[in-house]
């Protein structure tokens, strides 16, 4: 038998019907429950603010341009570097380590899935939530930050730069969640409590602008930041945020985000197969 016959002899029906139905299991416990108040909070508190400036904004007339900075400005400081790392922290954590607290995950271990797509699953469910939740609340800033400004604004966000901006922040937000869950859902499965873990990446994420051009490869940011569409004046230690040592092509951060999200996930199927749990040392 070649491996293509072997290939095509995998239940691929049966794991697919299994796939849907975890992710479909987990989008309701992670959209529809109280427990996820918080994140929708940290997600909707800047669209709140912007809100508020579209209805006392007197509409001067470099207004726009000024917003255009301070969009950037709220996206790059505090939804990337703050809101969705939180907030994937929060998501992603709970898959499986949340599931160990609460002494659920033995439901599905004992069922007939397999291990590495149980894990699968549950990273892309999270990585809907994720992106949904963060990616209207982008969208929403967006609209209101420049919408206000009746058809100059619709024209730009529409047809000029700001429809351009818009699909950036996007596409950002997307890679975020797909950087940030995957290494926090490795995280939850490798330490009994992730917070620790999670403010040293923190903190790495943070320094990593400083260090050498080789250790900054091993950062998410460090590709996201290339694929800012507008640079945001900074001084003090919000320059240090913005520092750009070597830039690298939009199609090359990219990819680096999605390389080394794969990475991390093949570690975390690698680290399910050895999964036990223990509900007394929990």
């Amino acid at each position: 038998m070649t491996r293509m016959e072997e290939f095509k002899q995998y239940p691929w029906r049966l794991w697919s019907r299994q796939f849907m139905t975890i992710v479909r299991m987990e989008l309701r416990k992670s959209l529809f429950r109280w427990r996820s108040a918080w994140i929708y909070l940290l997600a909707m508190a800047p669209v709140a603010i912007i809100a508020i400036h579209a209805v006392v904004d007197h509409h001067t007339r470099d207004g726009m341009r000024e917003d255009v900075v301070v969009l950037a400005a709220i996206f790059q400081f505090y939804y990337l570097r703050l809101a969705i790392f939180f907030g994937c922290l929060g998501i992603f954590t709970r898959l499986i380590r949340g599931e160990m607290v609460e002494r659920s995950l033995h439901y599905y271990l004992l069922a007939p899935v397999r291990r590495e797509l149980l894990v699968i699953a549950k990273f892309v469910a999270g990585v809907i939530t994720s992106v949904m939740v963060f990616g209207t609340a982008v969208f929403l800033a967006t609209a209101f930050m420049y919408l206000h400004f009746g058809q100059k604004g619709m024209q730009f966000l529409t047809e000029g730069a700001g429809a351009y901006h818009l699909k950036a922040y996007l596409g950002i937000t997307v890679l975020a969640c797909l950087g940030y869950g995957a290494v926090f859902l490795a995280l939850s499965m490798v330490f009994k409590n992730p917070i620790v873990p999670a403010i040293v990446f923190f903190g790495w994420e943070a320094i990593n602008p400083v260090v050498s051009p080789l250790m900054q490869k091993l950062s998410i940011t460090f590709y996201l930041r290339h694929l800012s569409p507008v640079d945001v004046p900074a001084q003090g230690l919000f320059a240090l945020l913005t520092v750009v040592t070597e830039p690298v092509p939009a199609w090359a951060a990219s990819l680096g985000v999605v390389a080394l999200t794969t990475g991390v996930l093949l570690l975390a199927c690698y680290r399910v197969r050895k999964l036990e749990i223990s509900y007394t040392t929990e």
